[in-house]
């Protein structure tokens, strides 16, 4: 993901400014990339960055005059209705795309400087959007490094005795702090269980992740204090309103904040999903026929519900759509991909989303910026049965420990912890949770991945519309009646389509619930073909394999399909990787227990999809990360 890297040292410029440049160098991913830097010596800041040319924050750094404040930002910001008067944001039209918004480059964002030096209540209080940044002020002698308050656009940080390591990417500190190239063990339970590391480390030992909402404060050349901007409990404290007088706020809430997501000069696509939330996107924000191109990421065995109604969606809005496959091509280059989304996440995601990167690159092709409906069902319908004791919710992430053949006793200990530091952050508002804990550990590592390619961008974590989540009462979080209703007042022909679950429609309770039943039957027929294949089932349907059944399931609703694949066109690369001397001898591993899950996969009389993931994942990470470079 592209970002800032720095340090801030006491050390000589010589010596500081040759690890700035290797920090740059790491983080320098594409052509399409630019990179600068900037050197303050009296303050000890000595800064880089890497940017996707054309982008909100290319023009870096920005300045108010020889002696005002330097700000180095990354990201995006969408000023909101209540702060766009303070940070000295017009707001005005663009001349290009005819869309409400601010174009990208020095003129524009002088006001993210004017807005600290005139108001410090709204800043960087008072942005909205996911992005990190520094401010160097001579004349206050001070350095401020923050984020936003979601925590989502990533600054990893190393507190050393000599200075103190910044940087969007973890890599760019091991490039120059190579002792710090040790697995941190708890940290790789939390993923393998979790599918991501929580509370805020890394999978590297003395690397962490700033938290959400911080702006920390250097005073000659040292860290002086870690704010915090913001407080979950200042949403979480409102007063709840009831149904109605909730549905009209968000509907007002959401409707005027589609604008800024559709500025600036570069061109934009949409990937558009056959749920509910691109939907609600698309009913509000109208668009001139053919203006808005939109794709959906399509199966190589059949068109999926996805893809068929996201067909029709384009169609009812007037906009062109193609599908982009994930089929022979991908897996032709499955190595490549599975070893660069490792590398360019810092092992923030598995294997098993090397297609996004796929799909990503492909995206670019049809337009840079892609807008879609992302973190919708987790911020406004975030209520899920519970499953613990107590008050609880279960969310997109939870623990889900593998078998412990494949690990090693020591490690699997780490593996079956994570469940208990899932329960004990699980407390309080599910919106919080979504946003302030599951978007931040969960969400990040895809939108890392993603954002190496193209700029995302969702109007599901806006401020405001977040802000306005927090009104809801219990029985509109856990029901998908308001962005229906919502759906229909903007756009009637999109409300009577049914969505890939078989939700909305335009037909009678009885014909309703019948297709329902059926898409949710395909779904979880779907998942027990493929991921989920019980081992019992695995050894039926090895022994009728000649039938191919998963033909009639695959396809349905997913694009990728490892189970099959690692069975049949990826077992080579299966075995080439995990049955390698290097990764039959990690630390973690079981030798004997990872050949048993290898073989009994390949031959496809059992399912190891889970645990295969897992443990490509942890190979690549060693191989990329922590072995002797």
């Amino acid at each position: 993901m592209p970002g800032i890297v720095g340090l801030i040292t006491q050390r000589p410029r010589q010596q500081a400014e040759a690890e700035l440049q290797r920090m740059v160098r790491a983080v320098c991913h594409e052509s399409f990339y630019k990179t600068g830097m900037w050197v303050d010596e009296s303050l000890g800041v000595y800064v880089g960055w890497s940017v996707q040319q054309g982008t909100f924050s290319e023009a870096m750094p920005v300045q108010n005059g020889l002696d005002g404040p330097t700000l180095i930002f990354s990201g995006e910001e969408y000023s909101n209705s209540a702060t766009d008067g303070a940070l000295g944001n017009d707001g005005g039209e663009t001349n290009g795309s005819g869309t409400n918004g601010h174009d990208p480059g020095p003129r524009q964002l002088s006001y993210l400087v004017r807005a600290y030096e005139n108001d410090p209540s709204v800043y960087p209080a008072g942005l909205n959007g996911r992005f990190h940044g520094l401010v160097a002020d001579r004349r206050r002698g001070s350095v401020t490094l923050f984020n936003d308050r979601y925590g989502m656009h990533r600054l990893y940080y190393h507190q050393a005795k000599d200075a103190f390591y910044f940087a969007a990417e973890a890599k760019a500190i091991l490039q120059v702090r190579p002792e710090l190239r040790e697995a941190d063990w708890q940290s790789m339970g939390e993923m393998v269980s979790c599918g991501c590391v929580l509370e805020d480390r890394s999978v590297f030992k003395g690397i962490q992740a700033m938290p959400p909402a911080s702006a920390w404060d250097f005073r000659e050349r040292r860290l002086r204090s870690k704010k915090t901007y913001f407080k979950a409990r200042e949403w979480e404290e409102q007063a709840l309103l009831d149904p109605e007088e909730y549905y009209k706020k968000f509907r007002e809430v959401f409707t005027g904040s589609l604008h800024r997501y559709f500025n600036g000069q570069q061109k934009i696509g949409m990937s558009v999903t056959g749920g509910l939330d691109t939907r609600m996107i698309l009913a509000w924000r109208k668009f001139a026929p053919g203006s808005l191109p939109c794709y959906t990421f399509g199966s190589m065995y059949r068109d999926s519900r996805d893809v068929v109604v996201s067909r029709q969606i384009s169609k009812v809005s007037q906009q062109s759509h193609e599908v982009i496959e994930v089929g022979e091509d991908f897996l032709s280059r499955f190595g490549h991909y599975a070893e660069r989304s490792v590398y360019l996440t810092d092992a923030c995601v598995d294997v098993s989303r090397s297609p996004d990167l796929y799909v990503q690159e492909r995206a670019r092709a049809i337009a840079p910026v892609r807008v879609a409906g992302t973190y919708g069902s987790e911020v406004l319908r975030p209520v899920r049965p519970r499953v613990h004791k107590g008050q609880r919710w279960a969310a997109a992430f939870k623990p889900e420990p593998p078998i412990a053949g494949p690990f090693g006793s020591n490690f699997f200990s780490h593996v079956l912890a994570a469940g208990h530091t899932y329960t004990r952050v699980l407390e309080g508002h599910p919106v919080s949770f979504s946003v302030f804990r599951q978007a931040p550990w969960y969400h990040h590592g895809v939108l890392a991945l993603e954002e190496s390619q193209i700029t995302v961008r969702s109007p599901y974590l806006d401020n405001d519309i977040v802000r306005t989540t927090f009104l809801a009462p219990e029985s509109m979080l856990s029901s998908p009646a308001a962005s229906l209703r919502l759906i229909a007042e903007g756009n009637r022909a999109l409300r009577n389509l049914w969505t890939d679950r078989g939700l909305a429609g335009n037909s009678s309770p009885f014909a309703s619930k019948m297709v329902r039943n059926y898409q949710e039957f395909t779904f979880k027929a779907e998942y027990a073909y493929d991921y989920g294949m019980p081992q019992a089932l695995a050894r039926m349907d090895h022994r009728l394999s000649k039938l191919h059944l998963e033909r009639l399931f695959l396809g349905r609703h997913k694009f990728y399909h490892f189970r099959v694949w690692y069975r049949d066109a990826l077992s080579k690369y299966v075995r080439d990787v995990l049955l390698d001397p290097r990764s039959l001898n990690r630390p973690y591993v079981d030798g004997k227990g990872l050949e048993a899950i290898v073989q009994g996969h390949v031959k496809g009389d059992r399912n190891y999809t889970g645990e295969i993931h897992k443990l490509l994942t942890l190979e690549l990470m060693h191989r990329l990360f922590l072995d002797p470079q």
